[in-house]
């Protein structure tokens, strides 16, 4: 079983209307490769288009919701939609739980009403920032890398009352410490070592750690300039990223978010999500059958603030 924390899907779908969801060689992720390759969790993002207008953005998301739900949910009765643990642990065996994430505030304009709007309407985590800074928040590659703004501990403590994760991937350094000391669910959903591959939207050792001591958990992502600094990424690359981790202690508290869709280049052997069978192989060379199952599903489901 597969628990994937991050894919850019509905993303392709608002950008390209015409793209079919079930079977499409222009995703990465599909209703189909999730059926058959052991999908049990999908996070699907919402993520808006870094130039739309301050104004437009709540009604983006919204419009990302709705193909959520017309194009996810609908054609797919064996697809339920979850938002807590004991959901996704009643679902029967040929059903995948499927969950909205938020990838950046931007999408509610500096409004906790719009917050709260998307939290009835399903999202189960939330990203404060993207790369820039917004009113929530500096993200890693702001130069100026500040913190968070007086709105985004407001943001943040709302997801602490509704019990929602906060996801700390993106984040600049310094607003990075500030949530960790607020937050109370905290994950980064797709995020590699720092220590392997120096890139501003990686976690240095300490942030990992941090985050392991407070129960959260951190997706091991397939972005190849997250991944390999040096030539082009491969399967083996992906696995530096786990033995770190767990060097680091956290062996109970990493798992994986591919960023599929969200990404226009890929890791040799990891082209689209089918090639999660690959990467299984290569994890059950490195590790226990028990080990194995923590990263792929267990970890992250533990990780459910309810």
């Amino acid at each position: 079983m597969i628990f994937d924390a991050h894919c850019d899907v509905l993303y392709k779908l608002y950008q390209y209307p015409s793209i079919n969801f079930q079977h499409s060689d222009d995703l990465h992720i599909t209703a189909t490769q999730l059926e058959k390759h052991g999908s049990k969790v999908q996070l699907f993002a919402i993520f808006l288009p870094p130039d739309l207008l301050p104004g437009a953005r709540f009604q983006a998301a919204l419009k990302m919701i709705d193909l959520f739900y017309e194009k996810i949910l609908k054609p797919n009765p064996n697809m339920k939609m979850v938002k807590s643990k004991a959901e996704i642990e009643q679902l029967k065996a040929d059903e995948t739980g499927v969950m909205l994430s938020l990838e950046g505030c931007e999408g509610i304009e500096g409004d906790l009403l719009k917050l709260k709007t998307l939290l009835r309407l399903g999202v189960a985590s939330v990203g404060l920032t993207w790369n820039w800074a917004n009113e929530v928040a500096d993200g890693a590659m702001e130069p100026r890398g500040g913190g968070l703004t007086r709105f985004g501990k407001e943001v943040i403590l709302t997801l602490n009352q509704h019990k929602i994760w906060t996801d700390v991937s993106h984040l600049s350094e310094r607003a990075f410490w500030e949530t960790i000391e607020i937050a109370q669910y905290p994950v980064a959903s797709h995020s590699n070592s720092y220590t392997i591959c120096p890139h501003p939207r990686n976690l240095r050792d300490d942030q990992a750690k941090a985050i392991f001591e407070r129960k959260g958990c951190i997706g091991i992502t397939f972005v190849p300039f997250f991944t390999q600094k040096n030539g082009k990424a491969k399967i083996n690359d992906v696995i530096q990223h786990v033995e770190k981790m767990c060097e680091l202690g956290g062996e109970d508290h990493i798992g994986f978010g591919s960023d599929f869709d969200g990404i226009s280049e890929t890791i040799i052997g990891l082209s689209s999500y089918k090639d999660y069978d690959k990467l299984i192989d290569e994890l059950y060379r490195c590790y226990s059958s028990t080990q194995v199952g923590k990263f792929l599903y267990d970890n992250f489901l533990r990780a459910i603030p309810s």
